[in-house]
């Protein structure tokens, strides 16, 4: 468990993306009551970046330890040991290493203690993979970590995109959508539903969380008629969720459940597929959404965004998404320790 009193750690993300540009930003946003946080970075690569942009912001490498002392003056920037080439907007797999070693240094300093909880700063997974990495994503590699780390048993790292104004939890993330379709299962769904309704229970302070299950197909399937999978694979999961006491309703037409009125029925989308979900929530909360992975045994929030290559370096990337992220992570931290 993390000490309280420790700040958050925040990685880079490649660094050719937004992310550092961001990061400097929400320091700059920071209020007087904001939880000191640090960013694992290359602290030249980001004070470059700061100058290149304009900001005012000035940086300082430190410990985890003296982060907190720093955070009112400077941004703190733990420095990384791998190489930071970071030209904005040009991506470069020599620059994996370092976007990995943040990331894992993360999850270690959250373990020993060193940090509350991590924030993600986005990554360019075809990037990563010309280096070598062979997860669909963040998600599951943090899931492996944890495991590692905490030397505990298998974990199903559950995906929840929270913003004020919708939640949602896909079943299936990271995968195209014919796979997604072939590899649902009624267990998947009651797993990740259980997961998600815990979460809710010990982070989010929900005692008793209102889960909203999304039907697979069309109108969920119209008896059958448009597809057996509502009938054959959601409509059991629900059954068994509602067993177990967990407020489950569902397969609820996907089509009518985003609405305003029909997101005040519940607390949690539990959808099907990675787009089924996301769509609405960055519809409606592109700016303030929050990747949120549940089921670790620590907290790890992030962005709702890519690396937005197309902008990097531009000065116009919008830090909201960071600053939210930074802002439940401490929330959700605080209601963990």
């Amino acid at each position: 468990m993390s000490d309280r009193a420790a700040p958050l750690a925040v990685t880079q993300g490649d660094p050719s993306g937004v992310g550092p540009e961001i990061a400097i930003k929400a320091w700059l946003a920071r209020k007087a009551d904001a939880p000191p946080w640090f960013l694992l970075a290359d602290p030249d690569h980001i004070e470059r970046t700061a100058k290149t942009l304009g900001l005012d912001a000035p940086v300082k490498g430190v410990t985890p330890a003296q982060a907190a002392d720093v955070f009112a003056q400077a941004l703190p920037v733990v420095p990384l040991h791998a190489r930071v080439i970071g030209i904005p907007g040009k991506p470069d797999a020599l620059d994996a290493p370092a976007t990995l070693e943040a990331i894992e240094r993360g999850v270690m300093m959250v373990r020993s203690g060193q940090a509350r909880a991590l924030v993600t700063n986005p990554i360019a997974k075809d990037v990563l993979y010309k280096a070598g990495f062979h997860h669909p994503g963040h998600t599951e590699w943090l899931g492996e970590l944890a495991e590692r780390e905490w030397d505990c048993g298998p974990l199903r790292p559950v995906m929840l995109i929270w913003s004020d104004e919708l939640a949602v939890v896909p079943v299936t993330i990271h995968l195209a959508l014919t796979r997604a379709i072939a590899e649902l299962t009624t267990q998947a769904i009651v797993e990740t539903a259980r997961i998600t309704a815990q979460d809710y229970r010990t982070r989010f302070d929900v005692a008793a969380p209102r889960l909203a299950v999304a039907g697979l197909n069309p109108h969920a399937g119209e008896n059958g008629t448009m597809g057996r999978e509502d009938i054959e694979i959601v409509a059991p999961a629900v059954a068994q969720l509602k067993a177990e006491g967990i407020d489950a309703r569902g397969p609820l037409p996907p089509d009518t459940m985003f609405h305003a009125a029909a997101r005040a029925r519940y607390d949690v989308a539990i959808c099907m597929y990675h787009d089924q979900g996301l769509i609405p929530v960055k519809t409606l909360a592109f700016d303030s959404g929050v990747n949120t992975t549940l089921g670790l045994p620590f907290v790890r929030t992030s962005p709702d965004h890519g690396t937005a290559f197309d902008i990097a370096g531009k000065g116009v990337a919008q830090e909201a998404s960071l600053v939210a992220a930074i802002a439940l992570a401490a929330r959700l931290a605080s209601a963990q320790t």
